[in-house]
């Protein structure tokens, strides 16, 4: 018996002298990030994939008849989550509670930045080809947290807007390294070697092994979608080829590296100069001189699903509150038909904006343009039509205030917005064609939720 105990003190030391190390590691650490414990253990989650015009879950490991779900989503943005996962500690911990919260509404996508070029110190990539590897372990802790709480990732790999560097960055790095190249952002679309440079970058994303996890990108299930761009626009209409030509090229090749994940463009949804919907539909006769076109460029053959975006309060801003709602009612009808009779695509509202939380303009108005969009979502899932789900933009939570804009909120702040999302969540689940949740929480937030 004494001998037992010996063996098993001398096998137990080792143990607690592990455990004493990683603790002070990590105090020590953690905060600068460059030290990260790997995870040995994260849930089972199934790629998502296109079927005609909806998302399906494939369940690889079921029967053949059971190996898909129909996916309705409700999601949310919030592109700091790479920013504030940088550094350890109270930072990290933000981007877990974002994840937590959001998944206890029932939500199941949520869409962020995974780009920040330029020379700045928490930039991703600090010049072509050149990486921050303390940015990128931040994207893998968002990875790796997302997945823990059962959320899908929509990953945008660049802006057309100069926050977080951009296409302007990109054409700057060109003529920083004497390049003889145009100084108009058009440039980015059909430059030789600017086009390179983000290629490169879209391998060094695609071919990234977590650090944390040990699963490269391109093989992470908890990915739902990559984003070739938020909000694609040409400085002149004239440009509109260029950006068409753009993307099917760069399609083509996120496809050509990875063949299990989804790509969508990232389109605002304006009609183009040559489309009798550009008059009829959209907010202003500025949208269709921007170079883009929903129909042509969705109807790419690499875009499995197309992407639009709805902000009536800035797009018409003085227009009164009805005139709005009719407005993106007539919006989504218009995308969600050309999903089915056009596109045979799904269609996904990736940045839904209101002002009304900001405005706080009294109990009647309170969420009338998000519940319109969710009525819309809602009624297209029960016909199976082509919309597919909406994500709200943005939320946050408490402490990241230096990421707020006009329409960011804390949902939980919002009793009657927190219960309109928790709802549109619960309704969309029980429709699709069995449960598509890849998750396990202590509590299904749809447990005890009336829906019609």
């Amino acid at each position: 018996m004494v001998m037992d105990a010996e063996c098993r003190d001398k096998k137990l030391y080792p143990l607690l002298g592990m455990l004493l190390l990683s603790i002070l590691l990590y105090f020590n650490l953690g905060n600068n990030n460059l030290f990260s414990f790997p995870i040995l253990w994260q849930p089972h989650m199934d790629f998502v994939s296109v079927n005609s015009t909806h998302f399906t879950i494939v369940n690889d490991g079921a029967a053949a008849a059971e190996n898909q779900s129909t996916f309705y989503i409700n999601g949310w943005n919030s592109y700091w989550l790479m920013q504030e996962s940088i550094w350890g500690g109270p930072s990290r911990s933000r981007v877990s509670k974002m994840l937590r919260r959001g998944a206890q509404m029932g939500l199941t996508v949520c869409r962020t930045w995974a780009f920040n070029d330029g020379h700045g110190p928490n930039a991703l990539q600090i010049s072509p080809r050149v990486f921050n590897e303390r940015v990128f372990r931040g994207l893998d802790y968002v990875i790796v947290e997302a997945k823990k709480h059962g959320i899908r990732l929509i990953l945008s790999l660049v802006n057309n807007l100069n926050n977080f560097g951009g296409k302007d960055q990109y054409v700057r790095w060109a003529q920083e390294a004497g390049i003889n190249v145009s100084s108009s952002t058009d440039s980015f679309f059909s430059h030789p070697i600017i086009k390179d440079y983000y290629k490169a970058y879209i391998k060094a994303i695609l071919s990234r092994k977590n650090s944390l996890s040990g699963v490269k990108y391109a093989d992470e299930p908890a990915i739902f979608a990559w984003e070739l761009m938020n909000e694609p626009r040409c400085a002149s209409s004239s440009s509109a080829p260029i950006l068409q030509a753009w993307i099917t090229e760069m399609a083509a090749f996120v496809k050509s590296l990875d063949q299990k994940h989804l790509v969508t463009v990232g389109l605002e949804g304006f009609y183009g100069l040559n489309t009798t919907k550009g008059q009829e539909v959209n907010p202003g006769e500025w949208a269709a001189s921007l170079g883009s076109d929903f129909v042509e460029n969705s109807a790419i053959e690499n875009i499995d699903f197309a992407s639009v975006h709805a902000y009536p309060d800035s797009w018409i801003p003085h227009d009164d509150l009805g005139a709005k709602t009719r407005y993106l009612s007539q919006w989504v009808d218009s995308h969600i038909s050309d999903g089915d009779h056009v596109l045979k695509k799904p269609v996904l509202f990736t940045e839904v904006g209101s002002l009304v939380h900001v405005n706080n303009k009294g109990p009647a108005d309170e969420d009338m343009l998000l519940k319109t969009m969710y009525d819309k979502i809602y009624e297209s899932a029960k016909k199976r039509q082509a919309g597919a789900g909406a994500l709200i933009w943005q939320l946050l939570v408490e402490g990241v205030e230096q990421y707020q804009d006009r329409f960011s909120f804390v949902a939980w702040d919002n009793p009657s917005s927190y219960k309109l999302i928790l709802k549109q969540s619960c309704r969309l689940k029980s429709i699709s064609s069995r449960s598509s949740w890849n998750r396990k929480l202590s509590k299904d937030p749809c447990s005890g939720q009336l829906v019609p």
